[in-house]
């Protein structure tokens, strides 16, 4: 059983759904925090906040020692402006990649064999109406290499004696993200969330559905795993789901034109159809979202919105 676990990107989304759902479960938690207030949070969570450069080997050795298992959560997704701008995405391919090399060898020399990794589902390449298990060919675009290569360090983990878990999510929505501030200005300005042809699916996963992934994961087998919702919407649902949420007009896809400035050679991912499949996941860990599609995921958003308001 797992009984202390050292997690990256604590306060970030992922991080913020996941830590309670840990401390729920008994697990004490170590989190790395980046800021005064956001150790305040984890230890408002019941966590204990550390900080430690990822990319420090030696700093990273020291602060995983006497934990069982590592969850590696940190991303650095640049806001929507920016994502145009290679340069923005550095530190995100940087805590992909070389931070991920740093806490393999830190578990190695802390003989710690349980590592989950976070990582996306944006790299398939587009199946149409077909369902996209963990098989299905991804896309060798330079936007996703930090990705995949992220991946391979951990299931390369796995293959010379630890327990790698990697965790494939959808699109991620929360109350509390930036991406979901953005959505809202989107809509706003009358523009769906998500591009591409609306009859095209994407598959999305609430944090909160995340975070008891997360929590499964530390007892699920070494593998590479989807998770997202049971129900993939087609881009014209999804959007229709936002235009109720937020209570605006319907909305109209963002141009393609628009697209390929903001992603680059990841565009295509952003705009294929990817009907992602959870059941290897729900199967090895009994897993199951509570939010079945993200229609219901992002009307109780919209109420939360209401209520805050």
């Amino acid at each position: 059983m797992t009984h202390r676990v050292f997690v990256t990107g604590a306060t970030g989304v992922l991080g913020r759904a996941a830590v309670p759902v840990l401390v729920a479960a008994g697990i004490r938690v170590t989190g790395v925090a980046r800021s005064a207030v956001g150790a305040d949070r984890l230890r408002a969570a019941g966590a204990t906040p550390i900080t430690v450069d990822l990319f420090d080997g030696d700093a990273v050795r020291a602060a995983v020692a006497g934990h069982d298992a590592i969850v590696h959560l940190a991303t650095a997704i640049p806001p929507m402006t920016r994502m145009h701008r290679r340069a923005a995405w550095r530190t995100n391919d940087r805590l992909r990649v070389d931070a991920t090399r740093a806490l393999l060898d830190a578990a190695r020399a802390n003989g710690i064999d349980r590592v989950v990794k976070e990582s996306v589902t944006f790299p398939y390449l587009d199946g149409g109406d077909a369902w996209l298990d963990e098989s299905a060919p991804v896309d060798p675009a330079k936007a996703w290499r930090s990705t995949l290569a992220g991946e391979r360090l951990v299931t390369g983990w796995t293959g010379s004696g630890g327990a790698g878990v990697v965790l494939r999510f959808g699109a991620l929505y929360a109350a509390d993200a930036r991406s979901t501030d953005e959505v809202r200005r989107l809509a706003r300005w009358g523009l769906a969330p998500v591009p591409g042809p609306s009859d095209a699916f994407v598959s999305a996963v609430h944090a909160a559905d995340a975070a008891t992934a997360i929590r499964a994961a530390l007892d699920a087998p070494p593998a590479v795993y989807n998770v997202v919702d049971d129900r993939p919407l087609r881009r014209r649902e999804l959007a229709d789901a936002v235009a109720r949420a937020f209570g605006t007009g319907r909305l109209r896809a963002v141009p393609a034109e628009t697209m390929r400035w903001i992603g680059g050679d990841g565009a295509r991912g952003l705009t294929a159809s990817q009907r992602v499949d959870n059941r290897a996941f729900a199967a090895a860990t009994g897993w199951a979202p509570q939010w079945v599609d993200a229609a219901a995921g992002w009307a109780a958003i919209g109420r939360q919105s209401v209520v805050a308001g």
